[in-house]
């Protein structure tokens, strides 16, 4: 089995924690996580991945292992999260590198890849969504809180950053539930449970509408650029629908569109899998 490091880089005064496997000089694989999750998401994948590629997995900031600065030092927007990460990549010596992005890590990683697409060997796409057709009605109440960001609305998208909420994300559309370890969701509750975690979440569920609103430019990144682009998605998420995996094929028809038996986070019960998936469009 291939060593995974952990480690902690300084990224402009932000401590950056992140995993990575593989030889330094290999092709480099870039893994951005979501909410409410961290590159503890990847631990399956990374060992699949590290003997033909530089796998890096970075935790966001106040996520995970990164440091989560209080929120009168750092605003906590989509935009300073992939300033933070671009600067992550950047010290880390990943000149070039695939992108594989998963929720939060999409808009993310496709700010990145709009603003550098030289630096971009080919992007996967695990239920990280691009299209407003991809949105399930789940995002009804944050949608609520982008037209008026009231306290009460605000108040209301507390429910998702409860125990139960975790763990409906991870077991929801599973047909096994038993096949999901508790490692992960029990994991993420620890990190929401921290003190001032949760009005960093409600930032960034406010500021989610700024990715929506990016969704134009990022698809014309799409059709200009024609990356290598797998898509691989639980199809029984019930945050990012199948519609918003089958319409990357109308910017780039040659996307490899893939559905799996699962939800949300489908690397808990399809690692193999999406591994195998990404060693063939990467190796082609």
């Amino acid at each position: 089995m291939p060593t995974v490091r952990y480690r902690t880089i300084d990224v402009d005064g932000l401590e950056v924690f992140h995993r990575e496997a593989g030889d330094p000089g290999a092709p480099a694989i870039l893994l951005l996580h979501g909410f409410p999750s961290s590159s503890h998401m990847f631990r399956d994948l990374i060992p699949l991945l590290a003997d033909r590629f530089r796998v890096v997995a970075p935790d966001l900031p106040g996520f995970g292992r990164t440091a989560m600065p209080a929120r009168e030092e750092f605003a906590y927007t989509f935009d300073n999260l992939a300033r933070v990460v671009e600067r992550f990549t950047e010290l880390v010596g990943l000149d070039r590198f695939a992108l594989y992005v998963f929720d939060y890590g999409a808009p993310t990683g496709f700010r990145i890849a709009t603003r550098h697409p030289e630096r971009i060997t080919a992007i996967i796409s695990q239920n990280g969504n691009a299209y407003e057709e991809g949105l399930s009605s789940g995002w009804d109440p944050i949608r609520a809180y982008w037209r008026d960001p009231s306290p009460a609305n605000r108040q209301a998208l507390c429910s998702f950053l409860t125990p139960q909420t975790t763990l409906w994300q991870y077991t929801h559309g599973v047909p096994d539930k038993t096949a999901v370890s508790p490692d992960g969701y029990s994991l993420d509750d620890f990190y929401l449970a921290r003190p001032g975690a949760d009005e960093v979440q409600l930032d960034l569920f406010r500021d989610y509408a700024s990715n929506v609103a990016l969704y134009p430019a990022f698809q014309e990144y799409f059709r200009r650029r024609q990356p290598r682009f797998l898509a691989i998605w639980g199809r029984n998420d019930p945050f990012f629908l199948p519609a918003g995996a089958e319409a990357f094929r109308r910017d780039i028809p040659a996307a490899d569109v893939r559905f799996l038996d699962t939800g949300h986070f489908a690397l808990e019960t399809h690692a193999g899998p999406i591994a195998a998936a990404i060693r063939e469009l990467l190796c082609e």
